[in-house]
């Protein structure tokens, strides 16, 4: 992912930190802007940006007066971030050409998610990562799962649960461990939360439900039959 560019825009240093931090983790290059102005120059400056992630409050120029100068000029992929969860606000995002749409608190981890996905779509970030072990085929570009030939329809919860498991086949993990690594170091739920995805995740496999294994007291393994096929 290397020189793949993403300004980020937010006149909240902290919420930028948070957003570039997790996007150089994932190998992009960040560029940051503090207000709309500064946005639009680094727009024009820099032809290279391949995403803009675009927060609507901020001085001298809002989110949609950057959107509206953008989107005369190019269809660069737009994520717009808001505090507000007004359904108008996001009918005026879709309006103006925005592409996803996430209001404040987010998981930064669902929010690098979303950017890579919107890069594939635009052709800009070419990932072709399949996992297949045991009959269960997970292709994390497409996010999709296919179990003995078919087609399952999982939330996206139920396939960021069901990756982590099969990437950690044979280990055994925690609830805390599947919480700070599916859910995110910023969820504050109740640890039950991660029992009823697996029951619900079980019950879509079908027989390979059987896979994910309970650990009594502690959390969840999962231990693939891998040369099976049915």
């Amino acid at each position: 992912m290397e020189n793949i560019k993403i300004l980020v825009v937010d006149d909240e240093s902290r919420m930028r930190k948070l957003v570039r931090d997790f996007l150089i983790k994932k190998g992009f290059e960040v560029l940051e802007a503090a207000d709309g102005e500064e946005a639009v120059e680094l727009f024009f400056r820099d032809k290279e940006i391949a995403l803009i992630i675009l927060d609507i409050m901020m001085p001298k120029m809002d989110g949609w007066q950057v959107c509206r100068e953008i989107r005369k000029q190019s269809k660069l992929p737009i994520i717009m971030l808001t505090a507000k969860g007004d359904e108008r606000d996001e009918l005026l995002g879709f309006e103006l050409g925005v592409d996803e749409y996430i209001s404040k608190p987010f998981s930064p981890k669902i929010l690098v998610a979303r950017v890579e996905a919107l890069l594939r779509r635009a052709n800009v970030l070419n990932v072709t990562e399949q996992i297949e072990t045991g009959g269960i085929l997970i292709d994390k570009a497409a996010h999709r799962v296919i179990i003995d030939g078919k087609d399952i329809e999982l939330s996206f919860k139920e396939f960021e649960l069901l990756t982590y498991f099969v990437e950690n086949q044979g280990i055994a993990l925690s609830r805390e461990k599947i919480l700070n690594n599916v859910w995110n170091y910023d969820y504050f739920g109740d640890a039950r939360t991660i029992d009823t995805h697996v029951k619900k995740l079980r019950s879509k496999m079908g027989e390979k439900g059987e896979y994910i294994k309970t650990i009594w007291g502690m959390g969840y393994k999962f231990e693939a039959d891998k040369g099976s096929s049915k």
